[in-house]
């Protein structure tokens, strides 16, 4: 286990700065030289170094072929082709018991498990088979490397004509203008997330997730030992329940979303773990068992879909890395479980305590996770720190960019072309009269002057002449 988080880490830096391919190719070069070599050593040091070794170079062929299946997938098969490498590796590990047997000794079971790894050191040879990543050639600026390999994808799908040019012609173009010549490639390292806010947020969330999801699963594999001490049962139970969560992603995250799917199995999970926690002598063992089952699919899909998660809110430039890192956290979950069988479950209840405890919490984390599904996978870590979380409740299926709260429009004007135009023309004729309105007239003190209508300055001059007529009446009596 220490060998897989130490290729997580190191081959997943590799991943971005020398590509998906060649990542791919060296581990699976070095792998298959390591298994080799493992077959006909005889020192325990000897062996014990190189199954270290050689389990790094496996983290680096299982992240690299994740990485690459992902990126070249669009947003609506993305979830799809992961959950078919997902069934793949179930049927092989219903395979292996049935290989062991047929062996019947160690050196020849690694050997038959080399001897694909060898197979696949071919791909050196033929690049339109393998080809790179275009998205990571685009995020890095590898601008010519980028073209061929479109090319690669356009001729393999069936674009390409005999008589005729590339179709991708207009994107090629439309390339040469976005990027130009001048176009410099800068690498990434996983170091640079320290700088950032949501992109570190979402690793450290997926990555307690993905902890969770294997670790507690020793805490429900421990009670199915109570109804069979045989070790097939138990392995054979976690496989199909492994597929069944398979099962279960496949139908429900494509309709309701990462985040809420992840929140649904964190609750199962947590509260099948507390429930077996606090009333196991109370329950009936047809109750242990069901509730065991449970919380095993609930995890397993749990940690599925963490990795699934963080492989889509990563930024193309340090995928490789930052999935590294999640992963890793999967493996020292994986690790705790296996050091509580080598200490003979001693601790188990503290275990189950922490990991409860732990589920409990990652409930509360998830909602400040964004939402990915039918969305672009953002390439710069720009693009990452630009995901937003949306509400939880208020999805709608013609809508991908969800707002963080709920937005009013403004109501639309009502806009007339017939009463505009009748406003245009009374406006002319009233600007194209001689005569005004108002009329400047002086008032004592006579250096100010007064706006007043016509009919107001008549009433004035009459009512002044009245007062004059009615003083010289006065007067004369």
């Amino acid at each position: 286990m220490t060998g897989w988080i130490l290729g997580y880490i190191l081959l997943g830096t590799i991943c971005d700065w020398l590509g998906r391919r060649r990542a791919l190719l060296m581990s699976v070069s070095l792998s298959g030289l390591l298994g080799v070599a493992v077959c006909v050593s005889n020192s325990p040091v000897a062996f014990l170094l190189l199954r270290l070794s050689q389990g790094a170079m496996l983290a680096g062929v299982f992240l690299s072929s994740y990485i690459a299946r992902l990126e070249v997938c669009d947003p609506p098969h993305r979830l799809m082709v992961s959950m078919v490498s997902g069934f793949f590796a179930m049927f092989a590990e219903l395979l292996l018991p049935g290989l062991a047997v047929v062996c019947s000794d160690w050196p020849v079971l690694q050997a038959v498990a080399t001897v694909p790894l060898l197979l696949i050191i071919s791909y050196w040879c033929c690049s339109s088979v393998f080809p790179e990543s275009p998205r990571w050639l685009l995020a890095t600026g590898q601008i010519p490397q980028a073209k061929k390999s479109l090319q690669i994808f356009a001729v393999r799908n069936g674009f390409y004509l005999s008589e005729e040019l590339f179709p991708a012609e207009n994107l090629l173009s439309e390339m040469d203008t976005a990027y130009g010549e001048d176009s410099e490639t800068e690498y990434h390292s996983v170091l640079e997330l320290r700088h950032t806010r949501v992109i570190w947020r979402n690793g450290l969330i997926l990555g307690l997730t993905l902890f969770i999801g294997t670790g507690i699963q020793y805490c429900f594999t421990r009670n199915l030992h109570s109804y069979s001490t045989h070790f097939y049962f138990s392995y054979f139970l976690r496989v199909l329940t492994g597929a069944l969560a398979c099962v279960f992603l496949c139908l429900t995250v494509d309709r309701f979303g990462r985040r809420g799917i992840l929140l649904l199995v964190a609750i199962v999970t947590g509260l099948s773990s507390l429930l077996l926690l606090a009333l196991t002598q109370y329950l009936r063992g047809g109750l242990i068992l069901v509730l065991s089952v449970v919380g095993l699919l609930s995890s397993q899909a749990l940690a599925m879909l963490s990795v699934f998660f963080a492989s889509e809110v990563m930024p193309t430039v340090v995928r490789g890395g930052a999935l590294g890192l999640v992963m890793s956290a999967g493996c020292v979950g994986m690790a705790a479980s296996s050091l509580m069988e080598l200490q003979n479950n001693s601790g188990y209840f503290l275990h189950h305590v922490i990991f409860a405890s732990f589920a409990v919490l990652s409930i509360l984390c998830i909602m400040l996770l964004p939402e990915s599904k039918r969305k672009p996978l953002p390439d710069s870590l720009k693009d990452g720190e630009c995901q937003r979380r949306p509400p939880l409740f208020l999805s709608r299926a013609d809508r991908d960019s969800l707002p963080l709260l709920r937005t009013t429009r403004a109501p639309a004007s009502e806009y007339n072309p017939d009463n505009y135009a009748r406003l245009v023309s009374a406006t002319k004729k009233m600007l194209a009269k001689d005569t005004l309105p108002f009329k400047m007239v002086a008032v004592t003190p006579p250096h100010q002057t007064l706006l007043l209508p016509h009919g107001v300055i008549s009433g004035t001059q009459g009512g002044a002449r009245g007062l004059e007529n009615r003083g010289l009446h006065d007067g004369s009596s």
